[in-house]
């Protein structure tokens, strides 16, 4: 799988049939996804939201090959990756995704150009290349100024923009972002949704869960999960039109 960082917008990226992931225990076993059909454009943005454990979480780590499906296919590029080995799939996250976590996970030990520059250094690539692609990358995030700084040293943030840099460093296929705002307050939250927009009209794809409404509608394409399950599906600026429309004293 190549990792082409310019793809066409009208392919799709991501294609899931009939997904499914149940956890089996000695006493139950419990049904996390069920039937889960969602496709992915190159170029897209899509929130997924819902409830607390709807599934948001897994079906984003099955996206990002933190785990594997118990049923179902998944094509990724247009090679199917749902029966990959533990080894191949770590390779492909390496080249071809982006992570951002909710609670950061930067490694304290690190400077912030050493978090960035972590993911290059498994690729084998040569010291100069990964520092282009470290500056531009922490330029690009408006954190250059910091790289010398350790993550203790940094605000919330300014933490999570080191991350979002470090996800974005190896020009990665696709971004995911799993509550990316959760421990951020409503300013900083909004300064890392507004990044991730800029990102996306550069022609980033990316797929964020969120419980926040407000986020939601800021992804071009929502997506609703409700008991494993994809109950909705819309378009997010349209529904936020809606909303408008609706709060003016519209019928809609």
């Amino acid at each position: 799988m190549e990792n082409t960082p310019e793809q066409d917008n009208t392919s799709t990226l991501i294609d899931l049939k009939s997904l499914s992931k149940v956890f089996y225990t000695e006493e139950v076993e419990t049904h996390a996804l069920s039937d889960i059909h969602l496709d992915i454009k190159a170029g897209g943005f899509v929130s997924i939201a819902g409830p607390s454990g709807c599934g948001k979480t897994t079906l984003l780590s099955i996206l990002g090959l933190l785990d594997s499906p118990t049923g179902g296919d998944y094509l990724l590029d247009g090679e199917p990756v749902a029966d990959l080995t533990a080894s191949q799939r770590a390779k492909i996250r390496n080249q071809a995704i982006g992570f951002i976590f909710q609670a950061f996970n930067l490694i304290g030990d690190l400077t912030v150009y050493e978090n960035v520059e972590l993911p290059l250094t498994y690729r084998g690539m040569h010291g100069s290349e990964r520092k282009e692609l470290v500056h531009t990358s922490l330029d690009r995030v408006g954190m250059a100024h910091r790289m010398n700084h350790y993550p203790s040293q940094l605000s919330g943030g300014q933490q999570q923009r080191v991350a979002v840099a470090r996800a974005m460093v190896g020009k990665p296929l696709i971004l995911l972002a799993d509550e990316p705002t959760g421990n951020l307050d409503s300013k900083n939250g909004n300064a890392v949704i507004d990044l991730m927009g800029e990102l996306h009209d550069e022609g980033a794809t990316i797929c964020m869960v969120t419980h926040d409404p407000r986020y939601a509608t800021v992804a071009g394409r929502s997506v609703h999960l409700f008991d494993g399950q994809v109950v909705d599906e819309e378009d997010a600026h349209q529904a936020e039109h809606a909303q408008e429309l609706e709060e003016s004293g519209f019928d809609v």
